[in-house]
């Protein structure tokens, strides 16, 4: 431990009585083989005095209270405060909270300028610092704990000292630890706030002083390749990381521009659809959507993981004796065997590109999204031909498919022709497995339950089954649900609903007449996976509102 003092802090402590001269040159020997420990550390490691009355003298001496610092005092979570990195490099600890001020603990109180970083960061974070000293040894182990449980934190992006290049990489790969699909930097009144979007909710991750906000902006419009004089909405890309494509869009507002990041991996696994919650079997799942001379469309609105469901079906479907290309926009996953075509809006379109790949001899097709009439008209000459098709649509659910369809301009007849499937999605969290809480079913809870399950003829049987309750642990940054899955529903288009279709018939009947057969709705679903102790009540509320 380091201290400014005239006099050396060996004679100040012996003539205090807390050591004597023996100690001190035992501790002398010590050193030349720890050459980077200081004396007061050496003291305390060799256990030469009384661990408390050592520091308290040290702290008299250096004008900063003494504390022996052990685990059990810091009361905090350590990475809401700064990252694991920044407390290492500055060797020091927060361990308390209360009423504005923050308690903060370091190993030398002798340089002036970590310590105005640190104060500034917690400043940031809306906090009084409150300066403690202690041992080296004692931090660097407070530190080794916290470091095996926990990852780097976010708010190490509000380092005063940190350059904006390394402030802008740090936002970006902490994003990318904590599974963030996208990263908001918003400009603000008087500050800039980070947020991530991890399972498909926004979380607080820190602030950014607003003195740096030009700075902040012209980083991220250089390496995002937009136009840094223009104040207007631009999209751009961040190619820096070799494991991932970021999209970038920016957008005005009062208080500058804002950006949001879309974190798209580049080489991710592509998951079975089963893995993602598709409820059946391969059986099922081959008559659902493995058929020649028609188009499979899957619903549901932005950020519902429509694309990963695509990805997963191709992946079902893909194998050497067929020919499969996709067109996206962009390309989000690279998959061995496919021929994939990415869409450049100032070059390229959906429908432009579709009428190339029907040259290509296809058997299957995907197209990232059907968006116009043109689009759509072609994507249905497809499936008319000898295609299999697949593609997405924006709607609320499988039957309003067809409505969505309808008002695009697309016939009733070819509608009914050429539509197999139509498949819609919401994505709700998992219960995280680490720290879920089993209960019983409140009697709220099981009416719902049954409810629902008489309705649709689901046959569930609640007697002896368990809840879970989400409570949170490190493992899902303490919101108690860790990734997500879909809550599906499947319209076959029967020979009785095409029948609807091309009589004009209204998506009320058509519902009715799909009820009658295998047709269920997501809200089925989603409450066998509750019943199964994947998600919760509570969670399913949140999308689908039930009660």
């Amino acid at each position: 431990m380091e201290v400014r003092r005239r006099q050396p802090i060996g004679v100040e402590l012996v003539k205090r009585g807390i050591v004597t001269e023996e100690d001190i040159e035992k501790a002398l020997e010590y050193q030349k083989e720890h050459s980077t420990r200081k004396l007061g550390d050496i003291l305390f490691i060799l256990n030469l005095c009384d661990a408390q009355d050592l520091i308290n003298a040290i702290g008299d001496i250096v004008g900063t209270p003494g504390i022996l610092l052990t685990p059990d005092r810091v009361k905090v979570d350590l990475t809401n405060y700064m990252s694991i990195d920044i407390a290492k490099q500055n060797k020091v600890v927060p361990f308390d909270v209360s009423a504005g001020k923050v308690k903060v603990c370091f190993a030398n109180t002798a340089n002036n300028r970590q310590i105005e970083t640190i104060r500034m960061l917690m400043l940031n974070k809306g906090l009084v610092m409150e300066k403690y000293i202690t041992f080296e040894s004692e931090i660097e182990r407070i530190l080794k704990n916290f470091e095996g449980e926990a990852s780097t934190d976010s708010a190490g992006v509000n380092a005063t000292g940190a350059t904006i290049t390394s402030l802008i990489d740090s936002i970006i790969k902490t994003g990318m630890e904590k599974r963030a699909s996208d990263i908001h930097i918003e400009p603000m009144e008087n500050q800039i706030r980070i947020r991530y979007r991890i399972d498909g909710v926004l979380v607080d991750a820190g602030t950014i002083p607003k003195d740096k906000q030009s700075q902040v902006i012209g980083r991220l419009k250089a390496i995002s390749n937009m136009h840094q004089e223009k104040q207007i909405s631009q999209d751009g890309r961040i190619v820096l990381y070799s494991d991932y494509n970021i999209r970038v869009s920016s957008q005005p507002n009062i208080y500058g521009e804002k950006f949001v990041l879309r974190l798209l991996k580049k080489n991710a696994d592509i998951k079975q659809i089963f893995d993602l919650g598709y409820p059946g079997d391969e059986h099922s799942l081959n008559k659902s959507i493995n058929k020649r001379n028609s188009i499979t469309i899957i619903a549901a609105p932005t950020g519902e993981g429509k694309t990963t469901t695509l990805y997963s079906i191709i992946d079902f479907l893909n194998r050497p004796d067929i020919n499969i290309t996709t067109i996206e926009d962009p390309v989000e996953i690279r998959i061995s065997g496919l021929n994939q075509i990415e869409i450049d809006n100032a070059k390229s379109t959906f429908s432009g590109s579709l009428r190339t790949v029907l040259r290509q001899d296809p058997d299957v097709i995907l197209v990232g999204e059907i968006r116009d009439l043109e689009t759509a008209e072609i994507a249905i000459q497809a499936g008319q031909t000898g295609h299999y098709v697949l593609s997405t649509i924006h709607t609320i659910d499988a039957i309003e498919v067809i409505n969505r369809l309808r008002k695009l301009g697309v016939s009733d007849y070819d509608i009914a022709s050429t539509l197999a499937t139509a498949i819609s999605q919401r994505l709700v969290r998992r219960l995280c497995p680490k720290c879920k809480r089993e209960r019983d079913f409140t009697q709220e809870e099981k009416d719902i339950i049954m409810s629902i399950s008489n309705k649709y003829n689901l046959g569930i049987n609640l007697e002896g089954v368990k809840t879970y309750d989400a409570v949170g642990c490190k493992h899902c940054n303490k919101t108690g649900y860790y990734e997500r899955v879909g809550v599906f529903e499947t319209l076959d288009i029967t020979d009785d609903i095409k029948d609807l279709i091309v009589k004009g018939a209204s998506t009320l009947e058509i519902r009715n007449k799909a009820l009658e057969n295998s047709y269920r709705p997501l809200i089925a679903d989603g409450i066998l996976k509750v019943v199964n102790g994947i998600t919760d009540l509570k969670e399913l509320n949140n999308k689908l509102i039930i009660f």
